[in-house]
C-alpha cells in the first residue's frame, strides 16, 4: 500500500463505491466503505467538507441534519442556523460551526430512511470520519484485499468554504503528499462540481493526481455563475479539449450519457463519451442506484419505489457506451454488470 502503488493492476471499467456503499449502510462510513470493497469496488468515494478547526470530514453537504443525528442532540441546538449555500439559503447545522472533537461525538444515519431500511437499522452506530481515516483505511483495505484500492475525493461547495475563510484544496494536496498519492499512476483522483477548485489545485497547489470535473445535464457550476456558464458548454468537443489541460476526465450526470424518453424510459447514448475519449479524458458517470424509483421506467419491476429492479441491465446498458466507470450506490451490482460483460467480450 506505499508509493509503489499503481492503479493500472485494477480492472477496467472501474467500480466507483458512490458514498460507499451507500445503498446498505449510512453514507460516508467506514463501514460503507468496507462493504463496499468487499463487494467488489476498485474506488471508494468520500466527499469532503471541513469543520471549523480545519479537518476535512466526509459529509455530502456542509449541512448535516439528514445525515447525522445532529436534530435531537439538545447539546447543539443553538447551532442551528441558516446559511447562503451555493446561493440557496439553507437552514440546518453546518460541518464549518463544530470542531472535529464535537463532530466526533454524532452518529451517521441514513438520508434515504423510507427508501433504505437495511441501511437505516444501522442509524447511529458509526461516527463521522476524517478524510486522512479513510486515506488510512484504504491503505489497510488494499493491503487485507491484496488489491489496488482507489480513493476519489469530492471537494463539495469550495466557492462556500473559501468564503467562510477555509481552502480544502490545499489541505487536500497535503494529505494526497502525506500518503504518498500525489502522482500521476496513484489510485487517487480529485473531483468537483466546481472548475475553480480543480484549476487551484493544478495551479496554486502543484497537484500531480488526476482530476474530474462533474458535471449536470442543467445548470452550471457556482463558482462560475457570475459569467452565466453552464455545463452545456463545458461538455461540447471543443470544451472537452480546452479543459483538458486542466482534468483528466468527466464525471457526468448518467443522463448526459444516455438520456431518457419524455415517458422516462432509456433512451439513445449520446456522443459524450466518444467525444471526451477522442481528447484523452475518461468518462464516469453517475449514479447507479438498484432501487425502482431511480431506474428509467423500463427497467423497474413491480410497483414498491424501494424494491430492486433491473439495475444490473441498465449498468450494462452504460458500461456497453464504454465508459470507464460508473458510481455506484450498490457496488455488488454494478460489479455484476461488469463481470457479464466482460465474460461476453471474452
Amino acid at each position: 500500500g506505499g508509493p509503489g502503488l499503481r492503479e493500472k493492476d485494477m480492472i477496467r471499467p472501474l467500480v466507483v463505491a458512490h458514498r460507499g456503499a451507500s445503498g446498505y449502510r449510512p453514507e460516508h462510513t467506514l463501514a460503507a466503505y468496507e462493504l463496499a470493497v468487499g463487494q467488489g469496488a476498485d474506488y471508494i468515494e468520500p466527499d469532503l467538507v471541513m469543520t471549523r478547526d480545519g479537518v476535512l470530514v466526509d459529509r455530502h453537504e456542509p449541512e448535516i441534519g439528514g445525515t447525522t443525528d445532529v436534530a435531537q442532540r439538545p447539546e447543539f441546538a443553538d447551532r442551528r442556523t441558516t446559511k447562503l449555500l451555493d446561493g440557496v439559503r439553507t437552514t440546518g447545522w453546518f460541518v464549518d460551526d463544530f470542531t472535529l472533537a464535537e463532530l466526533k461525538t454524532l452518529r451517521a444515519t441514513e438520508r434515504l430512511g423510507e427508501l433504505r431500511e437495511e441501511s437505516a437499522m444501522y442509524d447511529g452506530r458509526f461516527e463521522v470520519p476524517t478524510f486522512e481515516e479513510v486515506l488510512r483505511q484504504r491503505e489497510e483495505l488494499s493491503r487485507r484485499t491484496g488489491r489496488v484500492i482507489g480513493v476519489i475525493p469530492e471537494i463539495k461547495h469550495s466557492t462556500y468554504l473559501h468564503a467562510e475563510g477555509f481552502d480544502p484544496e490545499r489541505e487536500v494536496a497535503r494529505l494526497a503528499r502525506k500518503h504518498h498519492l500525489d502522482h500521476r499512476r496513484a489510485p487517487l483522483w480529485v473531483q468537483s462540481f466546481e472548475l475553480t477548485a480543480l484549476k487551484d489545485l493544478r495551479e496554486q497547489h502543484g497537484f500531480r493526481a488526476r482530476t474530474t470535473f462533474l458535471t449536470t445535464a442543467k445548470g452550471g457550476p457556482f463558482d462560475l455563475s457570475g459569467r452565466g456558464t453552464t455545463y452545456a458548454q463545458l461538455t461540447t468537443p471543443a470544451a472537452m479539449k480546452d479543459l483538458s489541460r486542466w482534468i483528466d476526465g468527466y464525471g457526468p450526470d448518467k443522463s448526459q450519457v444516455i438520456p431518457r424518453r419524455a415517458d422516462g424510459s432509456l433512451g439513445t447514448p449520446t456522443t459524450f463519451v466518444r467525444d471526451a475519449h477522442a481528447v484523452g479524458l475518461t468518462v464516469m458517470p453517475w449514479t447507479f442506484r438498484a432501487e425502482n424509483s431511480f431506474l428509467p421506467t423500463d427497467y423497474r419491476v413491480g410497483g414498491d419505489p424501494s424494491h430492486f429492479g433491473r439495475a444490473i441491465d441498465e449498468a450494462r446498458a452504460f458500461l456497453e457506451t464504454d465508459v470507464d466507470g460508473i458510481f455506484c450506490d450498490q457496488p455488488d451490482v454494478c460489479v455484476q454488470a461488469r463481470t457479464e460483460m466482460l465474460h461476453e467480450r471474452g
